[in-house]
């Protein structure tokens, strides 16, 4: 699988031009959590807002990742192929377009997954899916926002058979992994289930945004 660890030069160029003029300058791949509607759910409007209070001019066009976001959570498979697919399309037909992943709760899993450099022993991947990403893709990929991720031990109590959630080694230094310490998702002393809702108020978009904004090399 991938092993090679991208060089941070690219990400801390001056942000191009996108090459076509459909191409956004920024694209925000994001998959809502569970029991959302579709689209890319609260927190991923919230995080959208400030990347765009942040990145001034600059077009940042979101992409709503399509899966259930339901209970069933072996259906994240269905969310990995769909940003895996739209992460490749990006890199191959909008070159220049530097892409922001992100979800929230069910959603970071999504985004997780999509990451992964290394298919664990014993799993099948979904059909769809030759592999991970390539480290070609991955280097289109500058920014990587997670809000309350699952927890391991809290996913295989909903899904015994889930993988672990691990991000690849050609996306970990641009991942940024929030969690209200509150929260009973991602922090295993959370015992605030509001406070597993409250990422578009509790300033953590905001934080993402300013992460968002370093590696994209844009200064407000």
């Amino acid at each position: 699988m991938l092993t090679a660890v991208v060089g941070l030069g690219l990400l801390l160029q001056p942000l191009p031009e996108a090459q076509a003029a459909q191409c956004p300058n920024v694209a925000l791949v994001f998959a809502r959590g569970t029991f959302e509607p579709p689209g890319i759910g609260v927190t991923g409007e919230a995080f959208l807002d400030a990347l765009r209070t942040r990145l001034g001019g600059l077009t940042v066009e979101p992409y709503a990742v399509d899966y259930p976001a339901s209970l069933d959570f072996w259906r994240v498979a269905e969310g990995v192929v769909d940003a895996s697919h739209e992460v490749v399309t990006l890199a191959s037909d909008c070159p220049a377009t530097r892409i922001v992943m992100g979800g929230y709760s069910q959603g970071a899993a999504v985004a997780v997954y999509t990451t992964t450099d290394a298919v664990p022993a014993g799993y099948v991947l979904p059909d769809g899916l030759a592999g991970p990403l390539p480290s070609g893709v991955a280097q289109h990929v500058a920014v990587v926002a997670l809000f309350g991720k699952p927890r391991d031990s809290f996913v295989q109590l909903i899904d015994g058979g889930a993988p672990p959630l691990t991000i690849g080694n050609l996306f970990a230094a641009k991942t940024i992994d929030l969690c209200a310490p509150a929260d009973p998702v991602c922090s295993p002393t959370g015992t605030d289930r509001a406070a597993h809702r409250a990422y578009p108020v509790n300033g953590m978009t905001n934080q993402a945004a300013d992460f968002a904004a370093q590696r994209l090399n844009v200064t407000r």
